[in-house]
């Protein structure tokens, strides 16, 4: 990986998966925004709507994916640093890596971040009760933002982002290092679940960084698909023409194909035999 220089503070460029994932939070936000002011009851919808592991293994199941667009409309100054951090990180993404790969990161460090608060809750329910001693659900895209700055940390480690207000710069893997030395001592306080789901799509992001094709989860999705599908033609094939050869031996002729299901031509064989 070649270095990078130091990047001045200035947003990436508005476009492809970034602006996507900013306007979908967007909208939710301000659909949970109108919905309180009409309604009364949008305090059961959010709830249904947000990550919580008991309601989740009780049937909950779009729980994973629905939280991390649920922004309560109280904690404005919050959801507008989450969203100026995921315009950041994920547009500085994109300026090296296609809009597929940075949604699907983005996307399996939410799912991470989901899977270490439900293995949180299945631990503490039988050893220890204590460590999942938060009333409130997951709720928020912390946990995408969370691994998108793991996985710059990982491939940039060297470039260098401004402090805003501070007239400093820090590399990007000193950057990573605090934010898990923060939730690591977040663990010691009242908001456990939310750092130890943190550090779970950080490490998702990670695994995606050094498993995941180039191209995106969707690419390799697609491309699994069409390589089973074509799998399996050539299994029609191959047995279209063993049926054929059994046919043929019935009509006292010989004819062979190879192990692709095409047909073997003896007279070519010969001449390259003697050839």
């Amino acid at each position: 990986m070649p270095r990078i220089g130091s990047s001045p503070f200035a947003f990436p460029d508005f476009r492809g998966a970034t602006r996507r994932l900013i306007l979908i939070n967007l909208a939710a936000y301000f659909v949970l925004l109108l919905a309180s002011l009409v309604f009364s009851s949008t305090a059961q919808i959010a709830g249904a709507l947000t990550f919580d592991p008991y309601s989740f293994l009780h049937g909950f199941l779009w729980q994973p994916v629905t939280y991390s667009f649920i922004h309560p409309p109280g904690m404005i100054l919050g959801t507008l640093f989450e969203l100026l951090s995921l315009w950041f990180l994920a547009g500085f993404l994109e300026s090296f890596h296609n809009a597929n790969w940075v949604t699907s990161l983005y996307a399996v460090s939410v799912l991470g971040t989901a899977a270490a608060a439900l293995a949180l809750y299945a631990v503490s329910s039988t050893l220890a009760p204590s460590l999942a001693a938060n009333p409130f659900p997951l709720f928020g895209c912390f946990g995408g933002i969370f691994g998108l700055l793991a996985a710059i940390g990982l491939l940039y480690g060297d470039v260098q982002f401004m402090l805003f207000p501070l007239p400093m710069g820090i590399k990007a893997r000193y950057l990573v290092a605090i934010y898990a030395l923060v939730a690591v001592a977040m663990l010691f306080g009242q908001e456990r679940l939310y750092a130890f789901a943190q550090l779970g799509g950080a490490l998702a992001g990670l695994l995606y960084v050094r498993m995941a094709p180039r191209r995106g989860a969707s690419f390799l999705l697609s491309e699994s698909w069409y390589g089973l599908r074509n799998r399996y033609y050539r299994w029609k094939r191959r047995r279209a023409a063993r049926k054929f050869e059994v046919y043929m031996r019935s009509q006292g002729r010989t004819v062979k194909f190879d192990g692709q299901g095409r047909p073997m031509d003896e007279d070519a064989d010969d001449k390259k035999r003697w050839n």
